[in-house]
């Protein structure tokens, strides 16, 4: 399955920066994290789509664990997405700066990192982010949330409210810990500041490490600007660790697909009962009925009847037709066909 053609913003990033290289050991799988699937994509593929929907001229994907297998399924969805090779060398500024050598040395404007493990991003947020960048003429700008547990995040660090520095959670002093706004792990950069300024990072902290976020004391040490963008829509920020979280995430991000095509015009009767991946497309007056799931490269054209109890994966279906109490894999339903229930084809 490759990713929708969409249309790009007017004002683009020059590049996204992907971080892909993990295990995701939490997932207790032999699948890499950023390959498990959620509406319809690998996560990896909803930050690439993010990516390009938001204008970036480029996107790198920063990959190490299971570098082939990665690989294959972001070329299968994406073929111009860059690939960045991660060293040995640990660490998020490590990874962003293999990301960085593989874009043209003379690169120039704002470049985003984001996460692969992040699927609930929205391309606007993205823009957001980089519109704020550039009017402030920022070094770096690094995207927060507000929350009351902050364990395990790091700490954006201010000074009579100017943004001074991000402390991890393991490094953090008892003060530093009661700060309630953290590092969401997304960041615009000027990319001849970030350049420069990876390679001025050492390991000197808990985990030996190039951390990224010493990005921002370099910047506030040379006397360069630098900010944040805080995120009220806390999902977007929220990364993906293990199963139970991948379901949390797969569940918030159904509820928002399913609003968005009742507000289009698709009647859904039972939302709690129905699942549609990202990629489907339903025309108006169409109705859902309980229990149906939608995925893959499904196209349901206006007034068409779909479920209850129905599971179409791959599937064209005409306008007016009615599919009930079905499995349909890969067919297409022409206009004004009933399908008898109970009907399972499997091509």
């Amino acid at each position: 399955m490759k990713l929708r053609q969409r249309e790009k913003a007017v004002s683009n990033p020059s590049a996204v920066i992907v971080l892909a290289a993990g295990q995701g050991t939490r997932m207790k799988s032999a699948t890499p994290k950023v390959l498990h699937t959620m509406c319809g994509l690998p996560l990896v593929g909803h930050a690439i789509s993010s990516a390009y929907e938001a204008g970036a001229a480029d996107v790198v994907v920063v990959v190490r664990y299971q570098r082939d297998r990665v690989v294959e399924v972001v070329k299968a969805l994406d073929e111009n997405v860059l690939i960045a090779d991660q060293d040995e060398i640990p660490g998020t500024g490590r990874a962003v700066q293999c990301g960085l050598n593989s874009l043209p040395n003379t690169l120039t404007g704002t470049v985003i990192v984001t996460s692969a493990d992040v699927p609930l991003l929205e391309p606007e947020t993205i823009q957001q982010l980089h519109a704020l960048h550039e009017t402030n003429q920022n070094a770096v700008t690094v995207m927060t949330t507000i929350v009351e547990d902050a364990t395990g995040y790091g700490r954006m660090v201010r000074d009579h409210g100017a943004l001074v520095g991000i402390v991890e959670h393991r490094d953090a002093t008892e003060e530093q810990l009661e700060i309630k706004e953290i590092n969401a792990g997304i960041y615009a950069f000027d990319a001849e500041f970030l350049r420069t300024a990876l390679g001025k990072i050492d390991t000197e902290n808990d985990q030996g490490e190039v951390y990224l976020t010493d990005t921002v004391a370099i910047a506030v040490k040379e006397g360069r600007r630098c900010g944040a963008f805080i995120l009220e829509d806390q999902w977007q920020a929220q990364g993906c660790n293990d199963r139970a979280q991948l379901a949390e995430l797969r569940d918030e991000m159904n509820r928002r697909i399913l609003n968005q095509h009742m507000r289009a015009g698709v009647s859904i009767v039972a939302p709690c009962t129905t699942h549609i991946d990202v990629t489907v497309e339903i025309g108006p007056d169409a109705v859902i009925e309980p229990g149906t799931i939608l995925e893959g490269d499904t196209v349901i054209e206006p007034y068409a009847v779909i479920g209850p109890n129905t599971t179409l994966r791959n599937v064209q279906v005409g306008t007016g037709a009615v599919i009930t109490h079905s499995f349909l894999h890969d067919t297409e339903v022409t206009e004004g066909t009933v399908v008898p229930p109970f009907t399972y084809q499997n091509n």
